[in-house]
């Protein structure tokens, strides 16, 4: 995915993808926009445990709810081919740093 989109195209999807399921008044996906949102992704099926265990484990912060930067690297972390990407990003950024 980061080879078709390039590094800043990526993070750009990531940052969309977490404006769809962001509680537009928090700020940040809560629970009951990540339920509410979800179909929004193909997610429609995804159950109150799942969202709960998504949620509990990109929480880095332990607010209970997933901010920008906890959805990014969740979204890379459940992805073992974004995963191996997210080595080729990084290295860009720096190197474009």
């Amino acid at each position: 995915m980061v080879e078709k989109l390039g590094a800043e195209g990526f993070m750009k999807e990531l940052c969309n993808g977490f404006r769809l399921l962001v509680d537009g008044d928090k700020g940040v996906i809560t629970f009951e926009s990540l339920k509410k949102n979800s179909a929004l992704l193909g997610l429609q099926d995804m159950s109150d445990e799942e969202a709960i265990c998504m949620l509990r484990e990109g929480d880095l912060d332990g607010d209970g709810a997933l901010n920008e930067m906890e959805f990014c690297t969740l979204m890379l972390r459940l992805s073992p081919e974004l995963m191996n990407s997210s080595m080729k990003l990084l290295v860009e950024a720096i190197v474009n740093f």
